[in-house]
């Protein structure tokens, strides 16, 4: 086999894109057959050498694979925890590929996960500048506060900077959905506390052009081709 850049070859085990990929060499995390590299143009041929990523063996997969999770509340969003608690490979032990969690979900909240071995989406799903647009239906305690639309539809601020929703609509007596753009941490119960409204369920429905549907809790399915066509195409894939 002819030989491949080292970041190619990290992004096609799903860890990362090329571009992560290459900060994780600047950073001294990657090692081939033992040595580490730091070295961006270096190229090997990946089926007679060792690749490790933080002293881990890593596969190449040609194939790439993309699953839709319903993540339940109370599941961490991270594919093995050491403390033994409930996490994201707990309810794909059928694959037999190894996959990666697309973004994050908190533990509290629910709905629409997507995990796959494809680096380049990963990072550009993740990204800031594309700004990819989710989608969360809230369960709230109480009534909501006059105006509280045009509040978080203009903007609060917040510690880490200013943040909005892109849309707000009130689904019923004690349900709202809600759009951003945004992945900073916590952002949406953040400003749901910033404008005193309690939270009681957090559901991600969409993630870009990608619907939750019918998925039952705790079940996953694989994306179709026109989902997978719709995503890349909102990514510049």
């Amino acid at each position: 086999m002819s030989e491949l850049r080292l970041n190619k070859i990290i992004a096609e085990a799903g860890i990362t894109s090329r571009r992560g990929a290459d900060e994780l060499i600047i950073d001294g995390r990657v090692s081939v057959d033992g040595f580490i590299v730091r070295e961006l143009g270096a190229k090997y041929d990946p089926e007679l050498v060792k690749v490790m990523v933080d002293g881990e063996t890593i596969t190449r997969s040609l194939t790439k694979n993309y699953v839709l999770l319903h993540k339940p509340k109370g599941v961490l969003s991270t594919m093995f925890d050491p403390e033994g608690r409930p996490s994201l490979s707990d309810f794909i032990d059928l694959r037999t590929e190894r996959l990666f969690h697309v973004g994050r979900l908190d533990k509290d909240s629910e709905g629409l996960i997507l995990l796959t071995n494809d680096g380049d989406l990963t990072f550009r799903a993740t990204h800031p500048s594309f700004g990819l647009e989710k989608t969360y239906i809230i369960e709230f305690d109480g009534k909501l506060p006059v105006g509280v639309d045009k509040v978080l539809l203009k903007g609060i601020e917040l510690e880490d900077g200013m943040g909005r929703v892109l849309t707000f609509k009130q689904l019923s007596p004690q349900w709202i959905e809600v759009s951003i753009h945004e992945g900073r941490y916590h952002i949406i119960r953040r400003l749901m506390e910033a404008v005193d409204v309690r939270v009681l369920r957090l559901i991600r429905t969409k993630f870009g052009p990608i619907s939750l549907g019918d998925t039952l809790e705790g079940r996953w399915r694989d994306l179709n081709n026109g989902e997978l066509i719709s995503l890349q195409k909102a990514l510049n894939l």
